[in-house]
């Protein structure tokens, strides 16, 4: 296992004064974002760390997997933020901004198919600009799934292209020479990318956090000159918080029509009955359609009094086990392009029992 060599309070990891410093943790479905996220959770030590968690769905799974967050310290969205960019994320951003307690850091995991661009011109773009201090775009790749088809993707290409650091994740599970692949992929399609290798996300912290990747000037030059081309609407949005502040957000909307280009799907299931877990095993293996990419879930099965966590990952899955802090359900979603949902629900459904 790899050592992580976590911050302490006078460690390289002083943040800078200037604004909030923002981190964005993307990349493609399944590539180990969460599993970063919670990396970073465990050895922040004595830094607040605020998380915004966003989720291509109806059903928030992410969030709850999270390790040692504070239930307030979670903010949530559905949808895809690249796509709704506008107030749902400025005035989730605006929420852990006025909080009463110190906050150093903001972290926010996007979905596993956002592109990234709009969310950062939506900190470059707008009055966050001033309040924030975009510092870094992480991007995860697995490196097992890694391969030519994850770029009939625009989202999976944009992921790489504006990262600032990608970070090469589930080294563990190729052989050097893919590895030595993959990068070489990368480094085709973003000239002097900066890669770390990982395994379980685990990475010292300020490696990736403060540490001020993001090239700001370039986005706001490149933003100016498109502006006249782009579908702008300048809109000014009073928001009326608890304590009587008003926000004018004064920005663009930059729409991104990535996922109608790449056909994505996304499928909620929810029940309040128990799965059968040999009927659940055999839809994974022999009847769940190639084209879902990603799943994960709750999931609770009649034999076990147990809570089991679900992820899968193109041909890899994994159910782990542990107790229920709420009255047992099922929970899952499935990722995916151009999926049946009426035939995925029903075959779900003759899981329960």
């Amino acid at each position: 296992m790899t050592q992580l060599t976590a911050p302490t309070s006078n460690s390289s990891l002083d943040i800078p004064k200037q604004g909030m410093p923002v981190t964005i943790i993307t990349g493609f479905l399944g590539s180990g974002k969460t599993t970063l996220l919670n990396q970073i959770l465990k050895n922040k030590q004595d830094l607040k760390v605020a998380v915004l968690v966003n989720e291509f769905g109806d059903i928030n799974i992410d969030s709850q997997l999270l390790i040692s967050v504070d239930e307030d310290m979670v903010e949530l969205t559905n949808g895809c933020i690249c796509c709704t960019i506008n107030d749902n994320l400025v005035d989730a951003v605006y929420r852990v901004l006025e909080r009463e307690d110190r906050i150093d850091y903001l972290v926010i995991e996007t979905t596993g198919v956002a592109d990234p661009l709009p969310i950062i011109l939506t900190f470059l773009g707008t009055e966050l600009r001033d309040l924030t201090n975009l510092d870094s775009i992480l991007t995860v790749v697995d490196a097992e799934a890694f391969n030519e088809e994850h770029f009939h993707s625009e989202a999976a290409l944009k992921q790489i292209t504006y990262g600032d650091i990608i970070l090469l994740n589930k080294t563990d599970l190729v052989t050097p020479e893919k590895l030595e692949d993959v990068e070489n992929c990368i480094q085709d399609m973003k000239i002097g990318a900066k890669i770390l290798h990982t395994k379980h996300g685990e990475v010292a912290l300020p490696l990736v956090l403060g540490v001020g990747l993001t090239p700001i000037d370039e986005y706001t030059a490149n933003d100016a000159e498109d502006t006249h081309e782009d579908e702008h609407h300048h809109h000014d949005h009073h928001h009326d918080h608890d304590h009587d502040h008003y926000h004018e957000h004064h920005h663009h909307e930059h729409h991104s029509h990535h996922l109608e280009n790449d056909g994505f799907v996304s499928i909620s299931f929810e029940s309040d009955r128990p799965f059968d877990v040999y009927k659940f095993e055999n839809f994974l293996t022999e009847e769940m359609p190639q084209e879902v990419f990603r799943a994960k879930g709750i999931l609770w099965f009649s034999d076990s009094e147990l809570r089991h966590v679900f992820q899968l990952s193109g041909f890899r899955y994994s159910l782990n086990a542990d107790e229920w802090q709420t009255p047992p359900k099922n929970q899952a979603v499935f990722i995916g392009r151009k999926l049946d949902m009426s035939q995925i629900y029903s075959k779900l459904n003759e899981c329960l029992v």
